[in-house]
């Protein structure tokens, strides 16, 4: 039996169309709270945008968790869990020369697990103590054009649940409604150093947010610091070239000067 429903909140686009809509009578049944687990290492547009969220334009409280500084214990060459393996799945230059990519634990430790924990708080159920299955629902944010990421929960006692998979949102949806209903477009959730991040945030992270260009800049050069520490077997880089971010060529293929035939000459209906 449900106890708890929770949204998982990331103040993206997905996460904040599906608490508004909630708070809309839209998705329902009303959760009983939203749940946004800080890495400490989030942009400034992010955090403006979850104040936002947490001004009182929705009808449930939204809570803040941390397992630490992501950012911090990058440079400290630590986990939460007080090893030194890499939770964040950096891409790798290994000893004979092949190319490599580590682990991704970042998600686990910095978003699942304090996720979990405040959960627990919230039932009043001890660590370790045993919770019936099916009681806590979870609302994960992914869109219509996204069904691929889902999956079930690893907990027995958690039960994932997609509300704009049902409700039939696609990315462009929630924006549409996002905007129809006069609230702000949300950014894009994902801290300063991901290296998931397109060429195209690289860029605009560049030229519209230049501190937090210099901060990433600054962590990719330390992941190369002392790399022949026998702890370390390669050389690690925040961007797929595997070369130092500075260096990244993030120009458009129009800035290189190369014809982009698919916008210049086809219609976009090949093989239909």
């Amino acid at each position: 039996m449900i106890q708890l429903r929770m949204i998982s909140l990331g103040a993206g686009v997905q996460s904040t169309t599906m608490a508004m809509m909630a708070a809309h009578g839209l998705l329902t049944p009303m959760p009983h709270v939203a749940i946004f687990a800080d890495t400490g290492w989030e942009p400034k547009p992010v955090y403006d945008h979850l104040d936002w969220l947490c001004s009182g334009v929705l009808p449930f409280p939204v809570h803040r968790v941390s397992a630490g500084n992501l950012r911090d214990n990058v440079l400290a060459r630590r986990n939460t869990t007080g090893g030194s393996f890499a939770t964040v799945p950096w891409f790798t230059i290994n000893p004979d020369g092949s190319k490599g990519m580590g682990r991704r634990q970042c998600t686990s430790e910095y978003k699942l697990k304090p996720i979990m924990h405040r959960l627990r708080d919230l039932l009043m159920v001890e660590r370790r103590r045993r919770i019936p299955a099916g009681t806590v629902e979870v609302w994960i944010g992914i869109s219509t054009d996204e069904a691929s990421r889902m999956k079930p929960a690893r907990q027995a006692w958690q039960t994932n649940r997609w509300p704009l998979i049902e409700a039939g949102m696609s990315r462009a949806k929630c924006l549409a409604w996002l905007k129809e209903h006069g609230y702000p477009e949300p950014p894009k959730s994902s801290c300063i150093g991901c290296p998931f991040h397109s060429d195209a945030m690289w860029k605009e992270m560049k030229e519209k947010r230049p501190g937090e260009w210099a901060d990433a800049v600054a962590v990719d050069a330390a992941l190369r610091e002392g790399h022949q520490d026998k702890k370390y077997t390669g050389v690690e880089f925040m961007h797929d070239s595997r070369v130092p971010l500075p260096m990244v060529d993030l120009r458009t293929d129009g800035e290189r000067g190369q014809l982009n035939l698919f916008e210049n000459e086809c219609e976009g209906m090949c093989g239909v």
